[in-house]
Order: C-alpha cells, then sequence, then structure tokens
C-alpha cells in the first residue's frame, strides 16, 4: 500500500525526515529480529520470555502483554508490519506529537493483546467443559512442555486446548492496526494506493481491513493470525481517538 500523503522533498527524504517515535519504534523492532536471527538461542529465550502466552500457562507472565508486540516470528511479518508503521506512523505522530502517538502505539499493543486473551478465554472455556478432568490437568501440567518440543496431542480437544493456551502470540500487527485506524480516521478521504495501483479512500480501506479480520476471526480461521488481537488494536485506538476527540486535544487539527 501506498499513501500520497508525503512530507515534501523525494523519497530519500522520507527515510531522513522520520520523526523520533516511529524511528525508533522501526529500528527496535529490526534489532530484535536481527539478534533473533544472528544469536545463538536468543530466538528461543525471547520466545520463552518475551512472547505472549495465555494467562493460564506456565510461559505466562504478566509484562509480555507489552514485550511480544517486538517480537515476529519470520522476516516478512516484520516487513509488512514496519513498512505500514514507517508508511503511516509518519503522519499519525506528526499529527498527534510524539509523546501522544507512542501512548498511542503501546495503547493499541496492549490492547490487542488484551483482545485475544479474552477470545482465548472463549475457547479454553468450552474446551475445558468437555474434557475429562485427568486430560484437562495433564494439558495444563505438560503440555506446555510438549510444544517446547514440537510435539501435541492426538486427541484433537486436547491438541487445540494445549495451542491455546501454551503456543505464545507476537508481533506489532495489533499496534500496526491501530496506527492503520488513526489514519482513516484522522484522514478519511487521503487517497491509498493498493498495491500502488488503485487508489482507495482511507476510510473505506480501513473499514474494510476491519470487516476482513473480523470474518476471518468469527470463521476461526486457522492460518496462524491472531485475526481479533489486530481488531482489538482497532478498537482500542478508536476508543481512544473519540475520547481525545471530544476533550478537544487536537482542536483545529483534526482532517475531515
Amino acid at each position: 500500500m501506498y499513501s500520497n500523503n508525503s512530507q515534501g522533498g523525494g523519497f530519500g527524504s522520507l527515510f531522513a525526515n522520520i520523526p523520533p517515535v516511529t524511528k525508533n519504534l522501526l529500528l527496535i523492532n529490526i534489532a530484535v529480529f536481527a539478534v533473533m536471527a544472528i544469536v545463538p538461542g536468543a530466538e528461543a529465550a525471547l520466545d520463552r520470555w518475551c512472547a505472549l502466552y495465555y494467562f493460564s500457562s506456565p510461559g505466562f507472565y504478566p509484562f509480555q502483554i507489552f514485550t511480544y508486540m517486538f517480537l515476529h516470528g519470520s522476516f516478512m511479518h516484520l516487513f509488512f508490519n514496519m513498512f505500514a508503521l514507517w508508511m503511516f506512523g509518519r503522519t499519525i505522530e506528526y499529527t498527534m506529537g510524539s509523546a501522544r502517538f507512542l501512548f498511542f502505539y503501546i495503547t493499541c499493543g496492549i490492547g490487542a493483546g488484551l483482545i485475544q486473551e479474552g477470545i482465548f478465554a472463549i475457547y479454553v472455556h468450552r474446551l475445558v467443559s468437555i474434557l475429562s478432568p485427568e486430560a484437562l490437568q495433564e494439558v495444563m501440567t505438560q503440555g506446555f512442555y510438549h510444544l517446547r518440543h514440537s510435539m501435541n496431542y492426538t486427541d484433537p480437544d486436547m491438541a487445540m486446548l494445549n495451542s491455546l493456551v501454551n503456543s505464545p502470540m507476537v508481533g506489532a500487527s495489533g499496534a500496526i492496526y491501530g496506527v492503520l485506524l488513526a489514519f482513516g480516521y484522522l484522514f478519511p478521504n487521503q487517497p491509498i494506493y493498493l498495491y500502488f495501483l488503485m487508489p482507495i479512500k482511507a476510510k473505506w480501506l480501513i473499514i474494510g481491513y476491519f470487516v476482513l479480520e473480523l470474518v476471518y476471526g468469527v470463521s476461526g480461521s486457522a492460518d496462524g493470525v491472531a485475526h481479533f488481537a489486530h481488531l482489538g488494536g482497532m478498537i482500542f485506538g478508536f476508543l481512544l481517538l473519540v475520547y481525545w476527540k471530544r476533550k478537544g486535544v487536537f482542536r483545529n487539527h483534526w482532517f475531515f
């Protein structure tokens, strides 16, 4: 995707004029990925301690609700998130100011994790109600270690419960979807060139993304993507923007 809302200059100047929070978020995410890729044992250690696990998993620690958004599972995962942050984060940071943008970004990321944990709780509750006490005890005490060794149960319900409870979630996507929502909210009529070819107004693109994520999430798409986390980032971002608008935070700087 490409937005023609540039800050002037040329293509090179877009890199030279990245505001501080966006720039540092880019650098931190890239640095963490590089460490995971280069340093022996770093990927396993960071995945174990900093990825977000379900709150009843032996691998869960409260600080993971923050740290998970700086980890990425693949280069393409990192690339698309950072490309979107570079493309849209600059404009949102210039509009909000750096401190407020950082608060917004982190809030959306944390909100995304909380929403995904809440959705997992619904599925976990259903599975807990149909499993025997022995099977439940087995998953809760041993399942984490089985997954750490790339194993899972043959019983489909036990395997599903184990995956929900003990599989980690990583990525900045929830925070990024909040940034995308902010762009569509603040600049609804700004054209965005989808795949560099077809212009579409920001508001329609963001609404389309929301609907798609909702459909994928409700349908239970087994694509390994935390669709409800994406929705959570957008929802928390929207609520925060509405609150700030009512408080007059941006005064005359709303672009409708």
